[in-house]
């Protein structure tokens, strides 16, 4: 096309030069010299033409790619706030949800199947009755509250001559095995020298042990100050779980004993777990809910010893100071479904969601352990572990038994 537009300029030209020639009687210099001239100016003004018609063109190009690099600085800007926001995003905790929702759902439909397979072994034993197949169950025979084996003068007699020993029993970490915390174990040395463990002498709560048993109850929270005291000025502090029972929760006099000491100790308070008994906490009342209550706002922890089921409201056993609950490690491992509808594996991350720590008790061997950790729990406690008996020398009163003694007068 473009030689073309020249061809046809040529063409001009040359036309004009000999019209001049011919018509105007010009030389055949003159017609020349007009001739290219006309070519000349033709191809000035072509050329000029084209550069305006390029230079449009180049300007429309940098304007549509201005107009398209903003576009993509807006896209890049967007894009990058999209990452910022799933970058802040926390997604720990709903994978946390989204596992234990799975957890649940996995345990539902196990206990779907077990109840099918329970109705058909209904159905397989109603169809062979009336053949006489069937095998009447042993009933199983339920276990009452075991009965103090010493008697309640000679438990007074002996703890106002100072012969309660304050023992203690380890409850460490898995798989290191590293100390967790002490749980104070009140034995009563008898005169024979042998030691009784708490079931052997605590007296039936009633009008005439409920004394003993307070007395009990704030003899262990002196002596458990007094140890974590001698922890912390050692700069070795530990935790330490104190026996705490109903009977000192239901007696004004005992709570209000029991608040001012703590109040007079309250930097070692953090360090301190009162540690009551799954029945104890199942049957709190107004009364005792509001004495526990006042003791957790002094800086304490409570832990729930010997949990009967793990279907709790564990936000709100948070809520009111809990710190450790521990269950029957065998029960655990052998009947997880009769403590929780949880996967056996799951629930000690639920558990800890809410701050409180699963503490395995009753550990008895190496095989449960390996069993615990397969479930993943931290904290275990037993004679499998460590046995119940004296604390460590550096944390021992220095002069012997001064504690109980001054605590019995």
């Amino acid at each position: 096309m473009q030689g073309l537009v020249y061809l046809f300029v040529a063409l001009s030209g040359l036309g004009l030069g000999v019209a001049a020639y011919f018509a105007l009687a010009f030389t055949p210099i003159e017609a020349g010299l007009l001739g290219l001239m006309v070519i000349l100016a033709g191809i000035f003004f072509h050329e000029r033409t084209l550069r305006h018609r390029a230079e449009s063109r180049l300007e429309k190009g940098i304007q549509e790619l201005g107009r398209l690099l903003s576009t993509d600085a807006q896209a890049g800007q967007l894009l990058s706030q999209r990452v910022k926001a799933l970058v802040d995003l926390d997604l720990g905790s709903r994978l946390d949800v989204l596992e234990a929702d799975i957890s649940v759902l996995g345990t539902v439909t196990r206990q779907v199947a077990e109840a099918v397979s329970d109705l058909e072994n209904a159905h397989a034993a109603t169809a062979s009755k009336d053949d006489g197949t069937t095998s009447p169950k042993k009933p199983e025979a339920s276990e009452g509250p075991k009965a103090p084996t010493v008697a309640l003068a000679d438990v007074r007699r002996l703890i106002e001559g100072g012969q309660l020993v304050h023992h203690t029993q380890s409850i460490v970490t898995l798989p290191q095995r590293k100390l967790y915390a002490f749980e104070m174990i009140p034995r009563l040395r008898l005169d024979d020298g042998k030691l009784a463990d708490p079931p052997d002498y605590m007296p039936y709560r009633n009008k005439d042990g409920a004394t003993v048993v307070r007395r009990v109850d704030r003899i262990c929270a002196e002596q458990a100050i007094a140890i974590v005291r001698r922890a912390r000025t050692i700069q070795d502090p530990v935790h330490m779980l104190v026996p705490l029972t109903a009977t000192s929760l239901d007696n004004a006099v005992a709570v209000d004993q029991l608040l001012t000491l703590l109040a007079a100790n309250r930097a070692v308070c953090p360090d301190l777990m009162f540690a009551l008994e799954y029945q104890d906490w199942d049957e709190l009342d107004t009364k005792r809910g509001a004495a526990l209550d006042r003791i957790v706002e002094q800086g304490v922890g409570i832990a729930i010893r010997d949990a009967q089921s793990l279907r709790l409201d564990f936000a709100k056993l948070s809520a009111r100071g809990v710190k450790m609950i521990s269950a029957n490690a065998t029960t655990f491992l052998e009947s997880p479904a009769k403590l929780s509808d949880f996967h056996s594996a799951d629930i000690n991350d639920y558990v800890k969601r809410f701050g409180i720590a699963l503490c395995m008790e009753q550990v008895r061997n190496d095989q449960q352990i390996l069993a615990l950790l397969d479930d993943g729990i931290g904290l275990a406690q037993g004679p499998g572990i460590a046995k119940v008996g004296p604390i460590r020398h550096d944390l021992r009163e220095d002069e012997k038994e001064e504690m109980p003694k001054r605590a019995a007068r």
